[in-house]
């Protein structure tokens, strides 16, 4: 029996024309209905050099429905080959445009002695969110795209982590993974955001490794680049916040690719010494601030859910009431996923819901005992439940509404400073 979703987490598969979007250099065609661009841009920070405003579409009508849009799609790819000065053309299918049977791929496969490379992606809501149509379009890059390289680069690490322009904080995430990887003498690559791109994406073969950060998003495709390419890949389920998960990133990063343990150590202990000496100065305003509940729960996707459940237990020492996830992550890894919230300090486990549904998640919380005031982690979904409960509320996913991210990350030992900064800055408010 069909039933309604409340309070959407995620959007269909078609989004992950927002994938496409954050190689610089890459462009999305989308064969969809005139509304699909626009209605799943969303979001702030979308627009940029090729912004969903100028995707080429087949604005698929009544007419391809009824006799088929293939002459459609391939007047639109020859039309953007021409107009449009891009360096990869993604052509991604919507509901309609899949419903009706047309047969793309093969559309795509008579431009493969164009000027400009013509790739394709299945992608059709009725399939999937766009979660697995990000990986789905990596997948389309990985098989359509990407030729084996001569040679492999030392020390070249690809990097992989989050979901471009739908999680808030992506490129700031990826940015400071980045620097942790540097860090450690390593080069790291990635493909999203500014001066990376089709340049870097070309790198990703001559890699020495490829580091996923995340439970279960990109997996599949990491285990694809090992098979085609021969990269090793290290899986490190969750972007490190605060000084416990960051100083064990940078230990099974330098293992996995055989940085000396002195040189990690070293690294650790420089950055671990200026974090405590930040948590030392405001100890009172943790420990003392008594107004804050010692129970948290955060609504959130599988890598968040869990990033911020192993820092607020780890490093502050808060305990986890229910903890939600809402990214719809495939049957096949919920188990593993699970296990990862019992691997917590002070041999405390976190129980798990997968859960879509924003009516039923804000029942249980309404119905849940935090014995004082909560912290409540979500999206801006939580707004009110928050309000209903007095909790300390801090919006950290989409969708959020009330607050600007452009750069900001909670990754690493900054990151972890940064996070305690947003969450003391709700809590502090109740005394004025």
């Amino acid at each position: 029996m069909a039933k309604i979703l409340d309070q959407p987490r995620y959007k269909c598969a078609l989004t992950a024309m927002q994938t496409v979007q954050s190689i610089t250099g890459a462009i999305p065609i989308l064969h969809s209905g005139p509304g699909c661009g626009g209605k799943l841009a969303g979001g702030a920070g979308s627009s940029g050099h090729f912004s969903f405003n100028i995707f080429p579409c087949t604005n698929l009508s009544e007419k391809e429905v009824v006799f088929g849009g293939e002459k459609r799609l391939k007047e639109t790819i020859e039309n953007a080959l021409k107009v449009i000065d891009a360096e990869l053309y993604v052509v991604l299918t919507s509901c309609t445009s899949e419903v009706i049977g047309d047969d793309a791929e093969e559309i795509v496969r008579s431009f493969k002695n164009a000027d400009k490379p013509v790739i394709y992606a299945s992608t059709p809501g009725f399939k999937g969110n766009n979660y697995v149509g990000n990986d789905w379009v990596i997948k389309a890059i990985i098989e359509q795209y990407l030729k084996p390289a001569e040679k492999k680069t030392k020390g070249l690490v690809n990097i992989w982590a989050g979901l471009p322009l739908h999680d808030p904080f992506w490129l700031g995430n990826l940015r400071e993974l980045e620097k942790l990887v540097e860090e450690l003498g390593l080069i790291p690559n990635t493909i999203f955001g500014h001066d990376r791109g089709i340049k870097n994406l070309e790198k990703v073969p001559e890699a020495e490794f490829n580091l996923l950060v995340s439970p279960w998003l990109g997996l599949e495709n990491v285990k694809l680049l090992e098979r085609k390419f021969g990269t090793p890949f290290l899986q490190y389920p969750t972007i490190p916040i605060g000084a416990t998960e960051t100083s064990r990133f940078l230990r099974a990063v330098g293992e996995f690719t055989g940085v000396d343990k002195e040189k990690v150590e070293s690294i650790i202990h420089k950055h671990e010494s200026e974090y405590f000496y930040y948590i030392e100065r405001f100890a009172d305003v943790f420990l003392e601030t008594r107004v804050m509940a010692k129970r948290f729960v955060v609504v959130s996707d599988s890598q968040y859910s869990l990033a911020l459940t192993r820092f607020l237990v780890n490093d502050l020492g808060l305990y986890p009431a229910k903890q939600y996830i809402t990214d719809d992550a495939p049957l096949k890894h919920r188990k593993q996923i699970k296990e990862y919230f019992k691997e917590l300090n002070y041999e405390i486990e976190a129980e798990v819901e997968f859960s879509s549904d924003g009516y039923k998640i804000h029942e249980e919380i309404r119905n849940t005992e935090y014995y004082g005031y909560p912290l409540i982690l979500g999206s801006s979904w939580e707004k009110k439940i928050a309000k209903e409960t007095k909790a300390h509320y801090l919006a950290i996913s989409w969708p959020i509404n009330e607050r600007l991210v452009i750069n900001s990350s909670y990754v690493g030992y900054a990151g972890g400073l940064k996070l305690l900064e947003d969450i003391y800055s709700v809590v502090l408010t109740r005394f004025n």
